[in-house]
């Protein structure tokens, strides 16, 4: 065991229940690494399960270090890994709690991290690409097809506007009037979300709208993308099952037969960096005792990308 700085919490409920914690990370074992982290991401999973709502489904032994994706420098490697060694600057999902100085992960998930892309923004990329690849996969989308993105300002919404532009469709984003610039600058079509939405997408694309991802699982989203579609088979959400049972349209969690998609996401992502396009949007990077603020902030939504911990 080797001892790092992180932030835990021995109990369920608000944000105040997180603090700083000495946590004992272990060894890799077969096929792990145990990475230094410079950076980890903050997502919405993460305050869910500091509250308890997810323990059902989601269960975790107290205390317990939140955190589900990092990007840093490898430290050592366990048994069997082939093509990462100690000094090597990765990002990728994590095995353990990613809020700490230290964490384990699984080497054949990381992804080299290239010297040109900063940590906070290679940190910001393993859940939000993932998600964006999968619902894009999922949904069968062609070029020359229009797609709505609900929540498009979101970290996840703003790699799957660019996943889509780059694959060659027409892309329609809902986001409040401060994003709607940089989401033109993206290549979308931005749209003010809340009543009247429907009548504001037809008038932005009158050829129609054939798909809708939804990031937000707000049934208003739900309703608006059946409407637009007319098919309910070509909306998803990631945002609730419920809200998604309840409009008869498909919800992605990461867990349905085609598996993970990190690989190939972190590919197309890598991709759009290297031709000098990809855009990872850091809403604000927290210093990692400052965890409480951050998942405050997680938890009021209405962000422009991604909130990050840097340890």
């Amino acid at each position: 065991m080797t001892k790092a700085k992180g932030i835990a919490f021995d109990e369920f409920g608000p944000a105040g229940v997180l603090h700083p914690l000495d946590i004992d990370v272990p060894e890799p074992g077969p096929g792990q690494v145990r990475i230094a982290v410079r950076a980890a991401g903050v997502n919405p999973l993460d305050h869910k399960i500091r509250a308890g709502y997810m323990n059902a489904v989601f269960p975790v032994e107290l205390p317990h270090v939140p955190g589900i994706e990092a990007a840093g420098v490898v430290e050592s490697v366990g048994e069997g890994v082939t093509g990462l060694a100690a000094g090597d600057e990765v990002f990728g999902p994590t095995v353990t709690g990613a809020y700490a100085g230290l964490a384990l992960a699984e080497a054949a998930k990381l992804a080299a991290k290239p010297a040109s892309l900063g940590f906070p923004e290679a940190a910001a990329l393993p859940v939000a690409a993932e998600t964006a690849y999968r619902a894009l996969h999922e949904l069968h989308v062609r070029p020359g097809e229009t797609l709505i993105v609900h929540g498009a300002a979101g970290g996840v919404g703003i790699l799957a506007v660019q996943f889509a532009v780059a694959r060659g469709l027409r892309v329609v984003g809902t986001a409040g009037e401060a994003n709607h610039e940089h989401l033109r600058r993206l290549g979308a079509i931005p749209v003010t979300y809340g009543d009247g939405l429907v009548d504001r997408a037809r008038e932005a694309v009158p050829e129609g709208v054939d798909v809708a991802f939804d990031t937000t699982g707000l049934a208003e989203s739900l309703a608006a993308s059946v409407e637009l579609t007319g098919a309910k088979d070509r909306v998803l959400t990631i945002g609730s099952p419920l809200t998604a049972g309840e409009y008869g349209v498909a919800f992605s969690s990461g867990a349905g037969p085609d598996g993970y998609f990190g690989a190939p996401a972190f590919a197309e992502a890598l991709a759009l960096h290297a031709a000098g396009t990809l855009d990872v949007a850091i809403h604000r990077a927290y210093p990692l005792a400052e965890a409480v603020d951050a998942q405050r902030a997680s938890e009021a939504g209405h962000l422009r990308g991604k909130i990050v911990l840097l340890p």
